[in-house]
């Protein structure tokens, strides 16, 4: 990963949103009686993850002209990631989604509007140039034009050297069939992204519960060669190619506050790792303490904490 040329560490492309989460633990959102704001989406949580980690990630996504854009632009700006490259636009309100409180997977109901609205002309050659990780979520990919723009700077990025890695978080609610998920989700493979999953995730996917082995031979086959399959309160496996999986326990917590973004705080441990090149086995211990953490805090990683002298 070392290059003088590389002033990017991590450019995130996605959603960025709103999320209202529960205050109700452990109920589905027909029975929440009220909600909290945070600042959500996938690439945004490990965008600011990496940042809070110490890296230099760059953030790409479109906010509505409005308050919950202004409110995600200075949250953006405070934790010190430039928000010039998230687009605010007239015509559009900012995406918002509510969330269960849950310790398991959270029930979720998605306003989609800005989010999506993602064009070519916001990532520029010279931003996937310096780029050591392009990175985005299934979400993101689920409509146009962002689909459209993010594939082919994928392309344009992996031409560059640069490393590929997706969040396969996918929910049927965000597509318009799952053939086309599918579809989409094997060309992005076929860059070989480093790729998380979860049980969940799968399940969604494949409507059904496959074993863990044929999960992972299915992404080998359309062209990954490292795939992270995260396991909730079980850990992790991961398999590369050719090698022995490793499979490692999760963190123990005594008290879990908020399983939201959980994966992203994982995801965001595993890739600072990788940046930092560090073996395998300690890209997926850093990431275990990270999302236990995540765990132990409602809606966000905490400000101020010096979390990378707790990893290393």
């Amino acid at each position: 990963m070392k290059n003088n040329n590389h002033t990017i560490d991590i450019l995130c492309v996605g959603e960025v949103l709103i999320d209202f989460i529960g205050h109700q633990n452990n109920v589905l959102i027909n029975h929440t009686r009220d909600y909290h704001r945070y600042l959500g989406g996938s690439p945004a949580n490990v965008a600011m993850n990496c940042k809070r980690l110490g890296l230099k990630p760059v953030m790409v996504a479109s906010v509505g002209n409005d308050g919950f854009g202004e409110y995600i632009y200075n949250r953006v700006d405070k934790i010190g990631i430039e928000p010039k490259n998230i687009k605010k636009l007239e015509k559009y309100s900012t995406s918002v989604i509510f969330v269960s409180k849950s310790n398991g997977t959270p029930d979720f109901i998605p306003y989609r509007n800005a989010d999506f609205q993602i064009t070519e002309d916001q990532i520029t050659l010279e931003m996937l140039s310096q780029s050591k990780i392009f990175h985005t979520t299934c979400f993101a990919l689920s409509k146009k034009p962002a689909q459209t723009t993010i594939l082919n700077k994928a392309i344009e990025a992996s031409k560059l050297g640069c490393k590929l890695s997706i969040d396969i978080n996918y929910a049927k609610e965000l597509w318009d069939c799952k053939e086309e998920a599918i579809t989409i989700i094997k060309k992005y493979c076929a860059l070989n992204p480093l790729i998380k999953i979860s049980e969940d995730d799968m399940l969604r996917l494949f409507e059904e519960k496959l074993p863990h082995q044929e999960i992972f031979d299915f992404f080998h086959s359309i062209g990954v060669d490292t795939v992270c399959l995260t396991l909730g309160s079980k850990g992790v496996k991961l398999s590369q190619k050719n090698k022995p999986i490793i499979q490692l326990p999760a963190v123990k917590i005594e008290n879990v506050m908020d399983t939201t973004g959980a994966g992203d705080a994982f995801w965001s441990g595993f890739l600072f790792a990788y940046i930092k090149e560090k073996n395998i086995n300690d890209c997926l211990q850093i990431a275990l303490k990270l999302a236990a953490l995540k765990l132990q805090n409602v809606g966000r990683l905490p400000d101020n904490i010096n979390i990378l002298s707790k990893l290393l």
